[in-house]
């Protein structure tokens, strides 16, 4: 069976912390448990009391009854990275919903140390939101890489799922080409144009290897939505981060990370610059 074909995000887990955003984050996650028709758990982490359980229990009252297994509360002390991390295990989690933190200028979001570390220690995919709504919010155009790794099906399925439910219309598929790749120093007309017939045979490579790639796509899922592929030039994250916020993205969807090692504590990793200053929603696949 193509992977593609099952449904990858069956249960959604949101931590919930009792602060302004609370009724935000909780009506996003209910929404897209609708959208995706999943289960949905939610974690905090402290003090279980009766003003709490009912708060939350106003929070879901439109929501259907918990007696069918689709929602489920889980009240736990600890360390909120482990509790959330375990939390997710548990429960097989299949997306670990987080919010984002403004700067102070407002238009710029980053997430915290916590949210960091649970994108990093992370045992399923991870959806992070800038503006979480107590309205609906459409999501028009979605942009995912198309790295050359082993990971970027996987991630391609996902954004298909997403734009499925969603109803997104428009699906931008960004190869990112190193710099590094042209090898050419331009210094005069000649230089010039080297330059821009290898970036021209690196672009229509990288295309071609995109194509493959979707044709492993079934066509049920491809069928609703504008597909388009595009190369750029620059260094990896910050180019593609850098161009969801120019064409004004309402989803980023990247592959997770490799594995972390001690040169990314030196050498920012392309991950890095998409959590330092957060362009849009970012959905992170594992």
């Amino acid at each position: 069976m193509n992977p593609c074909l099952s449904q990858k995000f069956k249960t959604v887990l949101i931590g919930v912390a009792f602060s302004p955003n609370l009724q935000n984050n909780i009506f996003e996650a209910m929404r897209l448990v609708d959208f995706f028709d999943c289960r949905l758990v939610l974690v905090h982490v402290g003090e279980k009391t009766k003003e709490k359980q009912e708060t939350i229990r106003h929070l879901l009252s439109g929501f259907e009854d918990d007696d069918d297994g689709k929602v489920k509360m889980i009240w736990k002390d600890g360390n909120p990275v482990e509790v959330i991390i375990k939390s997710a295990q548990s429960t097989n989690a299949d997306l670990i919903m987080l919010g984002a933190t403004p700067r102070e200028d407002i238009l710029k979001f980053y997430i915290g140390s916590i949210a960091r570390k649970i994108v990093r220690k992370a045992p399923c995919s991870v959806l992070l939101l800038i503006k979480p709504s107590e309205d609906l919010r459409p999501c028009r155009h979605i942009v995912v890489n198309g790295l050359n790794n082993n990971k970027t099906q996987e991630t391609l399925c996902a954004s298909f799922e997403f734009a499925q439910n969603l109803d997104s219309k428009q699906l931008t598929i960004v190869e990112e080409i190193s710099k590094k790749d042209v090898k050419v120093i331009v210094q005069d007309n000649k230089s010039l144009l080297k330059s821009t017939l290898i970036k021209e045979q690196l672009s229509q490579k990288q295309a071609l290897r995109v194509h493959d790639v979707l044709k492993e796509i079934p066509s049920q899922l491809k069928s609703a939505v504008k597909i388009k592929i595009q190369p750029i030039f620059g260094q990896r994250g910050y180019s593609i981060g850098h161009y969801a916020k120019i064409v004004g993205a309402d989803l980023l969807i990247m592959n997770a990370p490799e594995k972390s090692t001690f040169l990314d504590r030196i050498f920012p990793h392309d991950m890095e610059y998409i959590l330092s200053e957060l362009p849009t929603d970012v959905l992170i696949v594992r």
